[in-house]
């Protein structure tokens, strides 16, 4: 009965342990979930550049974003310019489904720039995404902004429109990114990975910041079996998460 037990125990530890284990990825798997494959986000629109609004009762608008009033950085308010007749109008974000507007100039510089100047930050979008003259695009959801009590609506960027079919994820104004590192005045490396979005799933969206991602992250993959199989949370890093978006949305497009 003892030797039983020892090996019943004997096992429950040999299992633990293979549980554990991480999971490693050749170069090029690790090349591919280095990769950002999230659009840039953007805060400030820019104004001389014809935007459209799409309301929630069908109606569009051509116009010049005169400017926005935001909360906590999300856009709650839109001063259109009429492209036409010049007359003003303001909308609120109850009231408008989409929006496409345009980064400012500046901001779009900024980005470039440290882009430029920030190596060691794996594979980014290209300076030629970042400088084309795409229009950005919000949409209106309602949200509790970091998580908090009372929800409200909002338009938010969506940063992966090309595969949002299951998990969507908008951009956090007030995000910080980690700092890098200098040496002798040289070039920064590392640095520039934003540490939080806005992520909805099943129709809930919430705030994701790096700190509760081990927390989320059943939430956000648990359902797709061969997916947490390949990247369970302990083989895998927060820097990745657009990667592992990508691959979570494509291997359960598979599995349907």
């Amino acid at each position: 009965m003892k030797l039983k037990l020892l090996t019943l125990l004997f096992l429950s530890v040999c299992g633990i342990a293979s549980a554990q284990k991480k999971v490693k990825y050749n170069d090029k798997e690790r090349d591919m979930l280095k990769t950002y494959f999230f659009n840039e986000g953007f805060n400030s629109p820019a104004t001389k550049k014809v935007s459209t609004l799409i309301m929630k009762d069908g109606t569009v608008h051509k116009g010049y974003c005169n400017s926005v009033r935001t909360k906590k950085g999300q856009i709650n308010e839109i001063t259109f310019k009429d492209s036409i007749s010049g007359n003003k109008e303001t909308y609120e974000a109850t009231k408008i489904a989409e929006a496409y507007l345009f980064a400012s100039g500046m901001e779009k510089f900024g980005k470039v720039s440290e882009k430029f100047s920030n190596y060691g930050m794996g594979k980014r979008n290209s300076v030629k995404k970042l400088t084309s003259s795409d229009e950005v695009y919000f949409e209106n959801k309602t949200v509790a902004l970091k998580n908090k009590k009372s929800e409200r609506e909002f338009l938010m960027q969506l940063i992966n429109p090309d595969f949002s079919s299951i998990i969507a994820v908008y951009h956090d104004p007030f995000a910080s990114e980690s700092g890098g590192f200098s040496v002798g005045g040289s070039p920064t490396f590392g640095g520039g990975v934003v540490k939080s979005y806005y992520v909805e799933k099943d129709g809930k969206i919430f705030w994701l910041p790096k700190k509760d991602f081990k927390e989320r992250y059943e939430q956000l993959f648990g359902d797709n079996a061969q997916f947490m199989a390949k990247y369970p949370y302990n083989s895998i890093n927060w820097d990745w998460l657009s990667a592992l978006i990508l691959e979570y949305t494509r291997m359960s497009v598979e599995n349907e």
